[in-house]
């Protein structure tokens, strides 16, 4: 049974408990790090960071306020700092990591952090191996246009929140809720949604039994009083939420789930559906966000939403009118007949589903997907799904593989190349092109009226979007 709950507690507590305390943050690059310096800004507190390389997010924090440093040196280490913060990505031999349990200060974990920052609100945790920035956005986004004015932290930039994290004077805090290195196990949300649980980050996870025991643990993290939101089509969600102490409601397309998708149109892949509860119509989305994918986003967070006080109107209006985030089929210009889109898909599903949703949306003449691969492991672990997922390109192309957390000795396992050969042998028309201005030129002499280039993954494959646009709006 779904009761819709009394007033949240609107006063905020803790605000002043940070007010003049210097933290500083070590991978202060990351865009959930770069949101919770913001957060911690904007309750008062006196923030340092710093990265090893520079990059927009490092910049962007800057921007707010926060002393920044490029390179990571134990000197960048105020010498009156209150408390270090590091990111889930820092190994324990990182030199500002060192110098800080040397000198005694305080150190915590992001995810840790976050929990920390959580415990005077209602906690509101988006958990899944995909969709969580687009959902925790869509929440943030609903709640704020109904004047509850949450908190909030998104692994991605959105410009209707004004960036990527937000305090709100409201009683919710909305957090994404990442399972790399079990980091969401630092969290103690009330409601939460596990959204979808996939093969990654198995260079921390064994196996697929691993990750759903992570889940699990998160799963009953979430008290008796809260809710647990879980997708109804997914075995392995299923696995992980059969044992949870919170109540259970689940989302999906058929008979059997909680809140249910029905009526399904679509409109060059943006869908219009009834969200059903018990058989009966609770109200009617139009999504602006093209996808199938974004119908099960919405569902979930219609659950979440309703649970935390908003009326079935409130809700349709602000899911209808929520227009996505930044690196999600992010529209860079159309240019010349050409069309320049970036995304941040880095799994093969996320892959899969973007470019049918950029098919269904764009309907281009051609396809071209500039597809840079996220970590040596997880191109090795998933070769053979990432082969197959790139069916709708008409045309790949490959860069070098995103070197990140990663150890030499796994460099050595896994090239480009080994992709690249990978999707050619499911027939995909796919070329490997080491560095960033060898696919630029390549893009200059091949593109013509009607094509669409999409940049995908979690590195800095952004950076020939922006090139391709500069060259469209000035020698095309």
């Amino acid at each position: 049974m779904i009761n819709q709950p009394e007033t949240s507690a609107e006063v905020c507590k803790g605000e002043s408990t940070w007010l003049g305390r210097r933290v500083h943050l070590i991978g202060a690059g990351g865009v959930g790090m770069r949101a919770l310096g913001q957060l911690l800004m904007m309750r008062g507190a006196v923030v340092s960071g710093s990265d090893s390389v520079p990059s927009a997010t490092l910049e962007s924090l800057a921007a707010h306020g926060a002393e920044v440093a490029v390179g990571q040196r134990a000197e960048n280490i105020p010498p009156d700092c209150d408390l270090i913060v590091y990111s889930a990505a820092i190994h324990q031999a990182n030199p500002e990591l060192l110098a800080a349990g040397q000198a005694g200060c305080e150190l915590i974990k992001y995810s840790r952090m976050l929990g920390r920052l959580m415990s005077d609100r209602e906690g509101i945790a988006i958990a899944g191996t995909h969709g969580k920035s687009t959902t925790t956005a869509m929440i943030a986004y609903a709640l704020t246009t109904a004047g509850k004015s949450p908190s909030f932290v998104v692994g991605a930039t959105s410009d209707q929140l004004g960036g990527p994290s937000g305090v709100g004077s409201g009683g919710h805090f909305v957090v994404e809720a990442c399972e790399f290195d079990r980091s969401f196990l630092d969290l103690s949300p009330t409601l939460s949604a596990i959204l979808n649980i996939e093969e990654d980050h198995l260079d921390c996870y064994e196996n697929l039994d691993a990750i759903i025991e992570a889940f699990r643990a998160f799963a009953a993290k979430v008290p008796p009083h809260g809710l647990l939101v879980a997708n109804g089509e997914d075995r392995s969600v299923a696995s992980a939420v059969r044992d949870a102490s919170a109540d259970v409601q689940t989302f999906g397309l058929n008979d059997q789930c909680t809140w249910r998708g029905a009526n399904l149109t679509a409109d060059r892949g943006r869908f219009r559906f009834d969200v059903l509860v018990g058989g009966r119509k609770f109200c009617r989305i139009a999504l602006q966000i093209p996808g199938l994918h974004h119908v099960y986003n919405a569902l979930a967070a219609t659950a979440l939403l309703f649970q935390a006080g908003l009326t079935p109107e409130e809700i349709a209006s602000a899911i209808g009118g929520f227009e996505g985030i930044d690196r999600r089929m992010t529209v860079k210009a159309q240019l010349g007949g050409v069309t320049v889109v970036d995304d941040y898909a880095h799994h093969p599903t996320e892959v899969q589903v973007t470019l049918r949703a950029a098919a269904e949306f764009f309907r281009p003449r051609r396809m071209w997907c500039i597809f840079q691969p996220h970590q040596h492991s997880r191109t090795r672990f998933l070769l053979k799904d990432f082969a197959r997922s790139f069916g709708l390109a008409d045309k790949i192309i490959v860069p070098e593989i995103y070197f990140v957390r990663d150890s030499e000795r796994e460099r050595e396992h896994i090239c480009a190349e080994d992709l690249v050969a990978q999707i050619r042998l499911n027939g995909g028309d796919a070329v490997f092109l080491p560095t960033f201005e060898l696919i630029a030129e390549h893009l200059k002499k091949s593109l013509a009226p009607g094509d669409l280039v999409i940049t995908m993954g979690a590195g800095d494959v952004w950076k020939v979007a922006d090139e391709i646009v500069c060259w469209l709006g000035t020698d095309y």
